[in-house]
C-alpha cells in the first residue's frame, strides 16, 4: 500500500516537471466541454495506455518498444488532425461530412431512446477516450526516483498485476493534477470567451499548441532537452518522498554500518535503458561480502535477504534450495551453443552471474577458471551468466573481447534481459549456484572468499554422481596478478564511488554537480577522505561524466591498497592519454598494471582499469587523474 500512495505521489508531482509540457495541449482542448464525460474519459485513457505500454516495455523487450513507436506516429498523426481541425473550421467541416452522413443514418435506425443527449454523450466520452488513448502513447515522464524505482523493480522481477497497479498509480496520480488544471483552466477559458468574445481564437490558439506539441514529441523534445531540465526540477522533491515513506530496513543500515554502500544501477535500463545495466535504476549494494547487491534485494522482496554466503551445513548435508531453472532467454551464446537444464542432467553444474567491469567478479575469476577446467572431465560443467551493470557492458562484442582478454573458455550466457538472472530470483554480483546431477540447486555462495569451501561442495557432489577418484586438493590462486589479485580489504576505508549524479556521493567541487549539462568544475583543494571533484568541463550524466572539451581531471581523496576506475573513450571510440598521480607524484612503484611508473596511460576501451597499487604503507592518499584529450567517459571507482 505504501508503494501505490508513493507511486501516485511521484506521479502527481509531474504537473511540476517541464516534461508534461508537450501533452497539456492536448488535454486543454476538451476545455469548454463537460468534465465527466470529456477531460474524465480522456484522463481515464491517458491513464491506462501508459500503464499498460510501461508494463510490457519493462518486461516485454525490443518488440514492444518497436510496437509503441508505431504506435506513437499514429497517435501523432491523429493530434496532428485534431489540431488542424481547431485551427480550420472549414477543413474540418469538409474533412467530417462523410462521418456525419454517416451519423445521420445510424441515428435515423436508431431507437428513439438512445438519440439526442444520452448517444451524443456516449459518443463523446468515446472520443475523449479515444484522444486519452492517443496521448498516453504520446506521454513521455520523465524517470525521476519514484517512476525509476517502478521501472526497475518491474524489469528485474517481471510481469506481474502489482507491476501494472503501480504503474496505474503513477499515472492516476498525474491524471489527477492534469484533472485540476484541466478544471481551473477550463474556468479561465470560459471567462475569457464571455469578457472578450475571443472563443474563436483561443480555439485556434489550442490548434496551434497541439501542433506544437507534436512537433515537440516528433524531434525527440519531450525525452531530450525537457528530460534534463525535468530531472532538476522535481528528482529532488521525489527523493524526499521516497526517503520519508519508505520504511528503514535494520538488516540494511547494519550492513551499510559494516561498510556496505550503495552502488550499482544493476538494472539500468533493464528494458532497453544501461545501465546499465541498462537500465533500468536498479541501484545496489556493496556489501562487506565483496557482492554487489541490486537495490531490490534491500526491499526484502525474493532471496535478497539470505547470508551474505551460503553458510557450510553442520555436517556433510547440502540441503536442496530448489531446481535448476531453465537457461532461456539470454541474447546470445559464447563459448557453446544454447544449453538447456534438459540437457545439463547428469551433470553437476556451477552457475555464475558476473559482469566484466565488477572488480568482485574479476577476483573471483581465477577460482572459477581453475575449476572449469579441473573437474571438467569428471563431469563439471561451469556455465557463467553475464548480467551487465553499466550500458556498455550490453555490446555483445564488448563481453566477447572481455572473454577472450580473460581467457574465459567456459560457456557463457549473455543475459542482457536478465531472463535468467530473474529464473533464479537472484540479487548479486557475482552469485555462485551449485546444482546436483539431478538438477537441483544444493549451495550458493554470493561474493568473494571462501574458495576452498566451494570446491569442497563441487567434490561432493560429483562423487553423490557416482564420479570415481575425485580430487579432495583444493586449488589456490593466491598468485593472481593485477585487478584478479584478492583484495586487501583490512586496509580498505574507500567506498565503491559512482560519478554519474543519480548515485554519486561526497562530490565536492565548490559548482555542484550540475544534471545533464556541461558546467565548468574546480577541483577541490582539500578533500576530505573519500570526497571527489572535477575539474575543466564536463557534462554530468545519470550513470557516468563525460569530459566536453580540452583537458579535463578528475581527484580523489582515497585509503585503500587498490584504486580502480571503471573508464571508457568517447563515442568516437578514439583512445585518451592519461596522466596520474599520487600526492602530486608520479606512483613509481605504486602504479597499477594499466599504466606506467611515470602515471602516464590510455584508454582504448570502455572497461575496469587498475591505477593504483600501492607498494609500501598505506594512508589516506590524494589520487589524481588528468585527461588529455577530451571525451572519456568515467562511472565508477573501486578499491581493493
Amino acid at each position: 500500500m505504501l508503494l501505490i500512495l508513493l507511486a501516485y505521489l511521484g506521479g502527481a508531482l509531474t504537473i511540476l516537471s517541464p516534461c508534461i509540457l508537450p501533452v497539456l495541449p492536448f488535454v486543454f482542448a476538451r476545455t469548454g466541454q463537460p468534465f465527466v464525460r470529456s477531460g474524465l474519459p480522456m484522463l481515464a485513457g491517458m491513464a491506462l495506455t501508459f500503464a499498460l505500454v510501461a508494463t510490457l516495455a519493462a518486461v516485454g523487450g525490443g518488440w514492444v518498444v518497436q510496437a509503441n513507436q508505431y504506435g506513437r506516429w499514429l497517435a501523432m498523426a491523429l493530434m496532428a488532425f485534431f489540431g488542424l481541425t481547431l485551427m480550420l473550421p472549414h477543413l474540418a467541416d469538409r474533412l467530417t461530412k462523410p462521418l456525419v452522413a454517416l451519423g445521420d443514418k445510424l441515428s435515423s435506425k436508431a431507437q428513439a431512446s438512445d438519440a439526442a443527449a444520452g448517444d451524443g454523450a456516449w459518443s463523446g466520452a468515446r472520443a475523449s477516450f479515444l484522444l486519452g488513448i492517443a496521448t498516453g502513447l504520446l506521454w513521455a515522464p520523465c524517470a525521476g526516483p519514484v517512476l525509476g524505482l517502478v521501472l526497475t523493480g518491474a524489469a528485474l522481477n517481471g510481469a506481474s498485476a502489482g507491476t501494472t497497479l503501480l504503474l496505474l498509480a503513477y499515472a492516476a496520480g498525474a491524471a489527477t493534477s492534469l484533472a485540476l488544471a484541466l478544471l481551473i483552466g477550463g474556468k479561465v477559458f470560459s471567462a475569457m470567451k464571455r469578457s472578450l468574445g475571443a472563443g474563436e481564437w483561443i480555439r485556434r490558439g489550442l490548434g496551434v499548441a497541439m501542433l506544437g506539441g507534436v512537433a515537440a514529441i516528433a524531434s525527440g523534445l519531450d525525452t531530450g532537452l525537457l528530460t534534463r531540465v525535468s530531472t532538476v526540477a522535481t528528482a529532488g522533491l521525489e527523493q524526499k518522498l521516497i526517503d520519508k515513506l519508505s520504511p528503514r530496513d535494520p538488516q540494511g543500515d547494519a550492513l551499510r554500518g559494516s561498510g556496505a554502500m550503495m552502488a550499482g544501477g544493476a538494472m539500468r535500463g533493464g528494458s532497453g535503458s544501461g545501465s546499465d545495466g541498462d537500465g533500468a535504476d536498479g541501484s545496489g549494494a556493496m556489501m562487506a561480502g565483496g557482492a554487489m547487491m541490486s537495490r531490490t534485494a534491500m526491499t526484502g522482496k525474493g532471496p535478497a535477504m539470505m547470508a551474505m554466503h551460503g553458510a557450510a551445513p553442520a555436517d556433510d548435508t547440502l540441503p536442496v534450495e530448489g531446481k535448476l531453472p531453465p537457461l532461456t532467454g539470454a541474447v546470445d551464446w559464447l563459448n557453446s551453443a544454447p544449453l538447456t537444464a534438459a540437457q545439463l542432467k547428469g551433470k553437476v553444474v556451477l552457475v555464475d552471474f558476473w559482469t566484466y567491469s565488477c572488480i568482485n567478479c574479476l577476483r573471483t575469476m581465477p577460482y572459477v577458471k581453475a575449476w572449469a577446467e579441473k573437474y571438467r572431465d569428471q563431469g563439471l560443467v561451469v556455465i557463467g551468466v553475464h548480467a551487465p551493470e553499466f550500458a556498455f557492458e550490453r555490446d555483445v562484442g564488448n563481453v566477447r573481447k572481455a572473454i577472450k582478454d580473460l581467457g574465459i573458455t567456459y560457456p557463457v550466457a549473455v543475459d542482457n534481459d536478465y531472463a535468467i538472472w530473474r529464473a533464479f530470483g537472484n540479487q548479486y554480483w557475482p552469485a555462485h549456484y551449485f546444482i546436483d546431477a539431478k538438477g537441483q540447486i544444493r549451495h550458493h555462495h554470493f561474493g568473494e572468499g571462501e574458495y576452498a569451501q566451494s570446491e569442497q561442495v563441487i567434490q561432493q557432489l560429483l562423487e553423490e554422481a557416482g564420479r570415481k577418484d575425485v580430487a579432495n586438493t583444493v586449488v589456490s590462486a593466491e598468485d593472481a596478478k593485477g585487478v584478479q589479485q584478492a583484495a586487501d580489504m583490512g586496509q580498505v576505508a574507500s567506498p565503491e564511488t559512482y560519478l554519474g549524479y543519480e548515485r554519486a556521493r561526497n562530490f565536492a567541487s565548490p559548482e555542484g554537480q550540475a544534471a545533464d549539462k556541461p558546467r565548468s568544475y574546480t577541483a577541490p583543494s582539500q578533500p576530505a577522505l573519500n570526497q571527489w571533484g572535477l575539474a575543466g568541463n564536463w557534462l554530468s550524466q545519470p550513470d557516468q561524466v563525460t569530459l566536453n572539451q580540452g583537458m579535463g581531471r578528475i581527484v580523489y581523496r582515497f585509503h585503500a591498497r587498490d584504486l580502480h576506475l571503471v573508464l571508457g573513450p568517447g563515442k568516437d571510440g578514439k583512445p585518451v592519454r592519461f596522466r596520474v598521480t599520487i600526492d602530486g607524484a608520479a606512483p613509481g612503484a605504486s602504479h597499477g598494471t594499466d599504466i606506467g611508473a611515470d602515471g602516464s596511460g590510455t584508454i582504448t576501451g570502455q572497461r575496469l582499469y587498475q591505477l593504483v597499487r600501492q607498494s609500501g604503507s598505506i594512508a589516506d592518499r590524494i589520487f589524481s587523474i588528468e585527461f588529455l584529450d577530451p571525451g572519456v567517459q568515467a562511472y565508477a571507482f573501486t578499491f581493493g
